[in-house]
């Protein structure tokens, strides 16, 4: 297709680690909230889905982390292959640590995990590409296109096996997808760039005490937190999105305030913060196909076909399917286009709207007492189509905007907006019941569709001040 070489590593690798989430998160909340008589923990429904929001909001948050270990430690390589070792051995405590205790292991060695590979895989991705190459946009949506084959694949797996034979079996072949994507980059790792095997910003080996403090410090921190019930699984969510807030201010004051940055970077930054809170209202909807789309599958859907009760999680793959069916013929779009393309705030605000649309399509099933699976079906596919507008090619605008002595920290900062909306998703599906549907579907809605607009009203400033990048 005229891509990079080392593009089909990155994409296959990808596509296990996906394979391993999307599996394990398909069947998380459901996980959570069914009865001990089920398999599950017995968590009340609405803190289930907060803490499913709030995991999926940390595994972003903790992006942070492996940027600055990127960047200062190890360089992305060596970061991305730690990182996936602890998500195959977080997956592997989900499957054999019973109860709580599993539970609380496995998602944090998963979200730290995710957090360290989500910062460095799409920085591999770019290292392949100059800044002006015309194919980078569309190997950005190839790239994306294999990490939906595992998103798809994934839930249909976990969701079969835990169907049948019950949650942990589940749990365990997400591990085994995590360890085949290992054991793949293991052997293709050395093809990549040799940029990506140095570290950008050494840290001096005299800093090493003060940032071991910090590092001791926050732990502590968030023990005493817990410990005093001041951080509880009920508020985890709130607590998730208040932190990506704090993280992209400070990230953001670090890049402005560097001189390490000249004039175009520093304008680049600026046009990101307008990005950075449209991406965010993009995910706070996208991302309750893991919270409240998935109890509205449980309660609302008539699952069955044939005789049969699909799995709850299958209807997650709806989105993937649609990725894999579409993003092909987006990068033929975006490549064809050319500099005709339309500009990022533009796709931006185009896959906003769409998202808003998405969530408006719930309202005409409000009354009906079973809800069609092809109905869901086609909400997702509208929701996919603004995906497609939107997230490729963000990751793609971050490391096309990322100043050169922070190359890494740019994709924290959209992984950060991407925490704020996902761990948002998870507070407000609190606010979700049956009575209340039609309100929450379509006030989120209309408001989704309105930030769409205005990222659209004010597309053409934000372009100037990316100062020459599309």
């Amino acid at each position: 297709m005229g891509q990079p070489g080392p593009l089909a590593n990155l994409f296959s690798v990808e596509l296990w680690e996906r394979f391993s989430f999307y599996g394990m998160q398909g069947i998380l909340a459901i996980y959570m909230y069914f009865a001990a008589t089920q398999g599950g923990l017995g968590i009340d429904e609405g803190v289930a889905l907060g803490i499913v929001g709030a995991y999926g909001g940390s595994v972003y948050l903790f992006s942070i982390l492996g940027a600055l270990v990127s960047d200062r430690l190890l360089g992305p390589e060596k970061t991305l292959f730690g990182s996936a070792v602890m998500i195959m051995l977080g997956h592997l405590a989900l499957a054999v640590l019973p109860g709580v205790a599993g539970l609380i292991a496995g998602l944090l060695l998963v979200g730290v995990g995710s957090g360290g590979l989500k910062s460095t895989a799409a920085t591999l991705v770019g290292s392949l590409y100059t800044r002006d190459d015309p194919r980078r946009d569309a190997g950005f949506s190839i790239y994306y296109m294999g990490i939906n084959i595992g998103g798809l694949l994934g839930p249909l797996v976990t969701g079969f096996a835990q169907q049948q034979w019950g949650f942990h079996l589940g749990f365990a072949l997400a591990a085994v997808g995590m360890l085949i994507g290992l054991i793949q980059y293991a052997v293709t790792r050395k093809g990549l760039p040799a940029s990506v095997h140095t570290v950008p910003d050494p840290l001096p080996r005299s800093q090493y005490p003060v940032w071991a403090a910090v590092a001791v410090g926050s732990i502590a921190l968030i023990l005493i937190l817990v410990l005093t019930g001041v951080l509880n699984a009920g508020n985890l969510a709130t607590v998730v999105a208040g932190l990506a807030v704090v993280g992209a201010i400070v990230i953001f004051a670090l890049l402005l305030t560097s001189k390490k940055l000249d004039a175009d970077e520093h304008s680049r930054v600026v046009a990101f913060i307008p990005l950075f809170i449209g991406t965010a209202a993009f995910f706070a909807l996208f991302q309750q196909q893991f919270t409240v789309i998935t109890l509205y599958s449980d309660t609302r859907l008539d699952r069955e076909i044939l005789g049969w009760t699909i799995p709850i999680s299958w209807v997650q793959s709806f989105n993937p399917f649609f990725i894999i069916t579409l993003a092909p013929v987006l990068a033929a779009v975006w490549t064809k286009l050319g500099p005709r393309q339309p500009s990022t705030p533009r796709k931006f605000g185009v896959g906003i709207i769409l998202m808003g649309a998405a969530f408006l399509l719930f309202l005409p099933m409000a009354s009906v007492v079973k809800v069609p699976v092809l109905w869901i079906a086609m909400i997702m596919l509208v929701a996919t189509i603004g995906e497609l507008w939107l997230s490729p090619v963000g990751l793609s605008l971050a490391t096309k905007l990322a100043p050169g002595a922070y190359p890494v920290m740019m994709m924290a900062l959209y992984n950060l907006s991407v925490a704020l909306g996902t761990s948002l998703s998870g507070a407000l599906a609190t606010f979700y019941s049956a009575e209340t549907e039609a309100a929450y579907f379509g006030v989120l809605g209309a408001v989704t569709i309105g930030i769409g607009v205005l990222m659209l009203l004010i597309a053409r400033p934000v372009g100037v001040a990316m100062r020459g990048v599309r």
